[in-house]
């Protein structure tokens, strides 16, 4: 890509600039913010480095690139984390000097900056970006500060302190200090105080006078003033002011200062508004199709109140057949139908289900998916997100399927970076990496992208596994917590095109890292994961594998696995001729979490199925049979853990299509097992006259092992506890 670089002279900028060189970027322009007055060093700015910004006119000469500047007219008006376009905020300058940049070079494509810890700077530069149609890129997000200070010295960056602003730093003693004289003391203070190394906290600020990108010249501070701003005796505050400087060319020993090339630097005015800019109004025709398509539409909504789920799918007929696009708009319209219906909106959504018929169509469903899932609409942060295409038509529905997971309150906490990083795969549209609701954390899907690349590893399906998982790791760490410890669930969809051979090493793998995770991080609390994996036709990106990760990540409690608890006496469960046999364990895995969370996976083969039946009955029967073991063992779990369906938030019933029963058919066979439970009495009883509380979810193939995938039905049970 094209980059502009945001450049404020200090040693950040400056090797982000050369991250993105090193991934194959070309920096084609650089863009610097300063103050109104020449002879201000520093400016009580939030987002940007001012002190030095004298000096930065050269580097268009050094790189012999062209520089854009612009005089910062605005102040930080609006402090939350998140930015919303603000009049007057010193963030609209920002907007207003890369829209420039991009008007006089249209092939611009991304923007680089130097963050490595701040959300509020990171966030504010993706703003812009998104609003500007750029990608942010952020190489240095996330990285280790110590191993990041010691890179930057041992790839060349030379550069000098222009102000400290911590215990152990003397304005008289280390400003005009190069940076690698002042490598251990950093390392020391770190030690000492817990500083941050590359001053992440504001502990020192830098100026670069030399780097690799300087083909041209270095720069020669040959005279400074240091200017105390606050004389503590404890963390004294200055700045180096810049007298004079000039150019050394590159190349000729001795060589005298060069003139600076104004031709190369432009100066951007504008008032810094966006009068482009518009809010997406939803299409009337939208409506309109709604309408017509109604009578094909089809909800299943869980009984809980606090968290709950809805799933919206049409019925597929060659009479009423649309694409994608028309049906993803009908499916999307209805849910936030539903969601005004209970006084809520897309803010209020957790996460999302988007299943599709053809991973072809991907980018016409993003497109699509966008005129209603917006930041805009989701001030709390946009849900999380997988995307998986499902044999969809085989299975009589129409071309999208979508299933939203839905809590009443607005404490979520989303994690959304948008910027290209080492750290893990960016979420540039508006969706998240990961969304955390009491306690549980839902994480998007994870490919097996390289994060800098963002391209899929190339060796193979284990690879791509690894990868999946190292990214999961990394955002779950963000959240203080890991996979390898804090796991519940993990869901593994397997792309149709990965080789049998590799297909049954998976499940092998994915233990073997979590093993040698957990045997690093030493932990002593962990919980024992279940899995689920699910056979596929395609995944986004045409990846093999897809893991979507369900995290316990409760604060400072003492977390208890109650696998072990069973009450199994305080019930009769010798309806519909069952009884509790230790066989039963083996096709379901449970696991009840700090009393809070139970979530299930039972899977009934054709195996079981004649061990339960025998070969007799017709097929219908046989179905009947099974649904009413799932629901049997189902509600045995959720009555021995002391919880309810009430307390259900999500039931997904993967079924093979390879069966050849139509979801109709399925779904009325279900619903009159759960009715059969309720007239029964077992349990507690589920609300008949709404909607049915599971989702029939068509796939290839599903089981708990990656090598037998050939299960009739699969049920992932999910249980909270408010």
């Amino acid at each position: 890509m094209k980059v502009v670089a945001l450049v404020s002279g200090g040693k950040d900028s400056c090797y982000a600039m050369m991250k993105c060189i090193e991934y194959g970027h070309e920096i084609v322009a650089l863009a610097n913010l300063l103050p109104v007055d020449d002879s201000v060093d520093e400016l009580d700015s939030y987002m940007y480095q001012t002190v030095g910004h004298q000096i930065i006119v050269s580097y268009a000469e050094c790189m012999n690139v062209p520089l854009f500047r612009r005089r910062i007219q605005g102040s930080s008006r609006h402090q939350k984390l998140s930015y919303q376009m603000t009049p007057d905020d010193e963030v609209e300058d920002m907007f207003v000097l890369l829209s420039e940049v991009k008007r006089q070079i249209p092939s611009i494509t991304a923007v680089s900056s130097g963050a490595i810890a701040s959300d509020y700077q990171r966030l504010r530069v993706e703003s812009i970006c998104s609003r500007l149609g750029l990608v942010s890129l952020a190489f240095l997000w996330k990285q280790d500060q110590t191993l990041l200070l010691q890179e930057m010295i041992a790839n060349g960056i030379k550069a000098i302190l222009v102000k400290v602003a911590a215990i152990g730093l003397d304005p008289s003693k280390h400003l005009g200090k190069d940076l690698a004289f002042m490598e251990p003391y950093l390392l020391n203070l770190k030690e000492l105080y817990g500083s941050n190394v590359c001053g992440e906290g504001g502990e020192y600020e830098t100026l670069t006078l030399d780097c690799p990108l300087f083909t041209n010249a270095r720069i020669v501070l040959d005279e400074f003033q240091v200017v105390l701003h606050s004389p503590d005796s404890i963390a004294p505050v200055g700045v180096l002011h810049p007298s004079t400087f000039h150019l050394e060319k590159k190349g000729h020993p001795g060589s005298t200062s060069l003139e600076k090339e104004q031709g190369l630097v432009f100066e951007v005015h504008g008032d810094g508004l966006n009068r482009s800019e518009s809010t997406h109004q939803q299409d009337n025709g939208i409506v309109d199709l709604v309408e017509h398509t109604r009578d094909r539409l089809h909800l299943s909504k869980t009984e809980k109140e606090n968290t709950f789920s809805i799933c919206c799918w049409l019925e597929d007929s060659s009479e009423s057949s649309t694409g994608l696009k028309e049906d993803l708009e009908t499916v999307l319209t209805e849910i936030e139908s539903q969601l005004l219906k209970h006084r809520f909106n897309w803010e209020n959504v957790l996460y999302i289900h988007l299943y599709i018929a053809d991973m072809n169509e991907f980018a016409l469903a993003n497109e699509t998916y966008v005129k209603f899932i917006t930041q805009e609409k989701c001030p709390f942060g946009v849900p999380s997100r997988s995307t998986i295409e499902l044999p969809l038509v085989q299975a009589g529905l129409g071309k999208a399927y979508v299933e939203v997971l839905v809590a009443n309150d607005q404490s979520k906490r989303v994690l959304h970076v948008q910027s290209i990083s080492c750290w893990a795969p960016s979420c540039i549209g508006p969706y998240s990496q990961a969304t955390l609701h009491k306690s549980v954390l839902h994480m998007a899907g994870q490919l097996g992208l390289d994060p800098p690349t963002m391209n899929l590893r190339n060796e193979g399906a284990i690879s791509e596994l690894n990868q999946a998982l190292t990214n999961s790791e990394a955002i779950a760490e963000s959240f203080n917590c890991s996979i390898s410890s804090s796991a519940i669930l993990f869901v593994v969809f397997c792309s149709a095109r990965t080789k049998q051979s590799e297909r049954n090493q998976l499940h092998e793998k994915f233990v073997t890292f979590l093993d040698l995770a957990k045997s690093s991080r030493r932990v002593s609390n962990v919980l024992d994961p279940m899995f689920l994996y699910v056979l596929v036709p395609d995944l986004p990106k045409r990846a093999l594998v897809e893991v979507k990760s369900v995290l316990y990540v409760e604060q400072d409690t003492e977390t208890e696995d109650e696998t072990t608890q069973d009450h199994s006496g305080d019930g009769d469960y010798s309806y519909w001729g069952y009884k509790p046999e230790k066989w039963h364990q083996d096709c379901l895995q449970k696991r009840v979490v700090d009393g809070k969370i139970c979530v299930a996976v039972l899977s009934i083969s054709a195996e079981l199925m004649r061990k339960l039946h025998g070969a007799s009955g017709e097929e219908e029967q046989q179905l009947e049979r099974a649904s009413r073991f799932c629901v049997y063992l189902l509600n045995k779990t959720l009555y021995e853990n002391s919880f309810s369906w009430q307390d259900t938030t999500s039931l997904r019933i993967h079924f093979a299509t390879s069966l050849g029963v139509s979801v109709e058919r399925l779904s009325n066979i279900f619903t009159s097992a759960f009715r059969e439970l309720n007239d029964m009495s077992h349990g507690v009883k589920i609300d008949s006259s709404k909607e049915p509380i599971f989702n029939l979810v068509p796939v290839l193939g599903a089981g708990n092992s990656s090598a037998s995938l050939d299960n009739i039905f699969t049920c992932e049970l999910f249980a909270l506890r408010s």
